[in-house]
């Protein structure tokens, strides 16, 4: 049996940790909702989580 799994998100590429934080706080006082502050995920990357206005999670991630 074969299972297929597909997940559909949209992320956004930095280039550093300071740039993670900085786009989360500039978005933060934007008006946007941070769904996940910015942390090493246990699958090692680095990443905060924002909602867009319809409620679409957007990862800020290295």
């Amino acid at each position: 049996m074969r299972v297929f799994y597909e997940r559909y998100f949209n992320a956004l590429l930095v280039v550093s940790k300071e740039q993670v934080h900085v786009l989360t706080e500039k978005l933060r006082a934007d008006g946007f909702t941070i769904a996940g502050e910015p942390r090493t995920t246990g699958d090692g990357y680095y990443e905060s989580v924002v909602l867009d206005p319809e409620g679409n999670q957007i990862e800020i991630t290295i």
